[in-house]
């Protein structure tokens, strides 16, 4: 496979930056924990004579690798499974730390593009979501959730103002036949929800929810992050890439967590510091954002906030706590 049908599609948000900040050198060895289309693992692998591991739990994704492993024979290795598991991932495939972890959170081109994979309203297909294929789906979630469990999800992991009104209708429609299709599930939101002035179509808060829930992403997302500190060596970087607020408040949090950089609650109340040493500098204390060029490219790119982070040599706190 060629690299232009590698990445057709797809393509990689904020790759220079991305770069920038892992800045590979020769000898060194990466984990790009969301191998997707693969860009920024080319993108690495390019940029110097380094070694890359691949981590995706979308078999299609390990599909697309294997010709990308071909070309970068002996730099790049592919498996399945989960970011949260990188630390054994990596364990398992080469042993010893790391020099760099990139995370490029959220649903990938390939898996909107496919209307049997069910990520997306835009083309009517099974009502899936699923990254991986041990997870219930999302047509699971909408036919035997409760209303109170679908309205908590909507509003929590959708952010939708209109949740409790949005489970009502799906609980009713559902009486009447189980919820089988994306196109179907849509239709009910829009029937509920109003169009908003920016023109973003009424149903993709609950689809953004029930993705979030199937796949737990934020789960897997503050589970990686401890494993990505576990792994990287005294130097080593973190970069990762998120495109919605949820996403991007827990990497915000955890990073200032990490550095030391914890506000107290009120200046009123005494400070508490907490015994463990920080596990990592801040590069940018504010997340870099793409240009208003690359977003004319690429208007994918038009949310996506980048934080990036040092390692330093004190004990990873999950360790040392």
């Amino acid at each position: 496979m060629s690299a232009p049908l590698l990445n057709q599609g797809h393509v990689p948000v904020l790759l220079d930056r991305v770069i920038a900040a892992l800045a590979p050198q020769a000898g060194e060895t990466i984990v790009d924990g969301t191998f997707g289309g693969g860009g920024y693992s080319a993108g690495l692998l390019d940029a110097a004579d380094c070694c890359v591991l691949g981590i995706d739990r979308d078999p299609d994704a390990i599909l697309r690798g294997a010709d990308l492993a071909d070309r970068y024979a002996g730099r790049l290795t592919v498996v399945e499974g989960r970011f949260s598991q990188l630390d054994t991932l990596f364990a398992d495939h080469a042993g010893g730390g790391v020099d760099g972890v990139v995370f490029d959170l959220g649903v990938s081109s390939f898996q909107i593009d496919q209307p049997e994979r069910g990520f997306s309203f835009r083309h009517d297909g099974p009502l899936d979501m699923r990254m991986g294929s041990h997870d219930a789906s999302a047509a699971d979630a909408v036919n035997t959730l409760s209303e109170t469990q679908l309205t908590e999800i909507i509003g929590r992991l959708g952010e939708e103002r209109r949740a409790r009104s949005v489970a009502r209708a799906i609980v009713a429609a559902r009486r009447e036949a189980p919820i089988a299709r994306t196109g179907e599930l849509a239709d009910i939101v829009r029937g509920v929800v109003r169009k908003s002035p920016d023109g973003i179509d009424p149903a993709t808060r609950t689809f953004q929810a029930l993705r979030l829930w199937v796949n737990d992403e934020l789960g897997e997302l503050e589970m990686g992050l401890e494993a990505a500190e576990a792994v990287l060596h005294e130097g080593g970087r973190l970069v990762v890439v998120a495109f919605h607020s949820l996403e991007d408040r827990i990497v915000k949090r955890f990073l200032a967590e990490r550095s030391g950089n914890v506000a107290r609650p009120s200046r009123h109340m005494p400070e508490v510091v907490d015994p463990r040493a920080p596990t990592f500098r801040m590069i940018e204390r504010k997340a870099l954002r793409p240009s208003d060029a690359e977003i004319a490219v690429n208007p994918r790119a038009r949310s996506a906030r980048l934080r990036a982070a040092v390692r330093t040599s004190a004990p990873a706190w999950r360790v040392a706590a």
